[in-house]
């Protein structure tokens, strides 16, 4: 569990902001399942997604995302990896592989994250931020992610990375704009 747990260039749960804003959401909560949920929470309600706001301060590393209150999904599953890790509850990050339209090409990555849970051991969550017809919650043990992968060559990416992926971190650290990133969102063939 260690690495999931590590202080890192892009999930960097050391900054001191990020202490701060671990420790406050952390308050009184006793349990590593409230806890998680108040982090969740907050990154989900009070970080903007870059595109559904049309945002241009793209942000990768986790600081950054909290300093801005912006982020792609992948940006903010940087910063509730950090939030948890922060709180020494063990975090990483986990990809779907989605439909830009919905039914068939073209395809992306979105990034979510996976907790570990002592009473329940790895649950995804999705930060991702509600809109109408996303509507993502924290409940364990039943998953309630943003999206669902149904489409034709949709899936999960299986595994629960502890940093992000190289194709992630270049696209957000390339691309300028909101726009630009959504033109070159990044995308892995799963078969």
């Amino acid at each position: 569990m260690e690495q999931y747990l590590k202080y890192s260039e892009f999930i960097n749960s050391e900054d001191p902001e990020i202490q701060a804003l671990a420790t406050q959401l952390k308050s009184n909560l006793q349990s590593d399942v409230e806890i998680a949920k108040a982090c969740f929470e907050y990154v989900r309600d009070s970080i903007s997604h870059s595109w559904d706001f049309k945002i241009d301060q793209i942000t990768c590393k986790a600081s950054d995302v909290l300093l801005h209150k912006t982020g792609y999904c992948y940006a903010k599953s940087h910063l509730l990896a950090a939030l948890l890790r922060a709180n020494g509850i063990p975090a990483g990050l986990c990809y779907q592989r989605l439909s830009i339209t919905g039914d068939g090409p073209p395809y992306c990555l979105h990034g979510l994250n996976a907790v570990y849970l002592k009473e329940f051991g790895w649950y995804r969550i999705d930060p991702r931020g509600n809109k109408p017809g996303v509507d993502a919650q924290f409940c364990p043990p039943l998953e309630q992610l943003a999206f669902s992968t149904n489409a034709r060559l949709e899936g999960d990416l299986q595994g629960v990375w502890p940093e992000p992926l190289p194709v992630i971190v270049a696209t957000l650290t390339t691309h300028q704009t909101c726009m630009a990133v959504y033109d070159h969102l990044p995308d892995i063939e799963l078969y």
